[in-house]
Parts: structure tokens; sequence; C-alpha cells
């Protein structure tokens, strides 16, 4: 869905409007992951406009940033709005990477997963596969974070609940069935420390 049209509306629709009013979320709650976790070596999967790195407040002047995602355009978009930084690019299916086409990528201090999640295809078991294709890109003790939009385990509102309906037939999301309890299992299943903070269906 995302192609330079729809990109151009992204900052205004999601950012301003669907996180604070719909998804009760504000996304300066999300930014503030950034701020707290996005280390000197940071890789974004499933990066949007970007918005979030131009943002946050990197821990060095210079950091050392990838950028991942399938779509060409979405790369395009955010490569160019922190072009300062000189990303890193690298297009991949997260769900389906093909481990030998990573090997050479020097893992980062950091990964974030922002607003991926349910976007993708399945349940979280399913989608999870996407940690494991960014686990070998962390540097041992890094962190991974980000945000996702459930429909279970968390508080709903009507508004919500239309808005993923909607979403959902279109085919923007994927996330019927995407569950607290099973986003909490798929992490601990992969990592040491694991902390779940909802904020709406956040």
């Amino acid at each position: 869905v995302y192609d330079p049209r729809t990109l151009a509306l992204y900052d205004l629709v999601v950012l301003k409007l669907s996180n604070p009013l719909v998804w009760r979320c504000p996304t300066r709650r999300i930014l503030a992951l950034y701020d707290r976790h996005a280390g000197a070596s940071h890789l974004d999967v499933g990066v949007g406009t970007g918005w979030y790195l131009d943002r946050c407040r990197f821990p060095v002047p210079a950091p050392r940033v990838g950028l991942m995602d399938l779509n060409p355009h979405t790369l395009d978009a955010a490569g160019a709005r922190i072009a300062r930084y000189r990303p890193e690019r690298t297009t991949v299916d997260v769900l389906n990477a093909d481990p030998g086409a990573l090997s050479g990528i020097a893992p980062f201090a950091s990964v974030g997963l922002t607003y991926l999640l349910h976007c993708l295809p399945g349940a979280i078991p399913e989608k999870a596969r996407a940690f494991d294709t960014v686990i070998p890109l962390l540097e041992p003790g890094g962190t991974l974070f980000g945000a996702t939009i459930l429909s279970e385990g968390v508080p709903v509102s009507a508004p919500a609940r239309a808005l993923m309906r909607v979403y959902n037939a279109k085919g923007v999301f994927s996330n019927t069935r995407d569950g607290l309890d099973a986003l909490r299992a798929a992490l601990e299943a992969r990592f040491h420390e694991v902390a779940v903070e909802t904020v709406g269906c956040v």
C-alpha cells in the first residue's frame, strides 16, 4: 500500500491522527522508545517514512544507521529523510530472508521494529520469524525494541476496532489474531530480558 502518494500522507494520518485518536498511543511515546534504546549503531526494520529516526536522540552525533524493508518506496522515503546519516539500505522480506544474504552485514547495537508486525501475514508465531531474521544482526547484549497494534489482550476502542476491520479487509493490516500473550511468549522464547508495555492497543 505504501507508494510515494500514500507515504506523503503517512505522517499526518498515522502519526498525528491515528496514533493519539484511534490507537490511543501518542506518537511521542513511541519516539521515547527510540530516545531510550537506539544505539550508536541502529537498524530499523519496516522503516515507514523515517520520522522516528529523523527525530530521535542518538547517543552519538554520527550513528551508523541501517534501513531494512521489502518496499523500495519506504526505503527511498526514509533514506532521503535521514540522508545526513548515510544509511545502509537492505531490501529483504523478513519472514523469508536468506540468512546468507544477510551474513555480510555487521551487527548493530539496537534493532527497531515499529509498526511492522501488524502488517505481516499470519498469526504471531509466524510473524515472529521476523525476530529470528534480525537476531543475528544484533550485537551481543544488544536491544530489540518496537511497537505493534494488537487486537487481543489490550483495550480496543470502537473506532480502533472499526478501523482495524477496514485495514484488514484492504490488506494494509493483518492483525485480527495478534494478541498480547502470544507476543510476549514469542519474545520470551528468544530474548533473555523482555519488557512489554501497553498504551491503548499498541
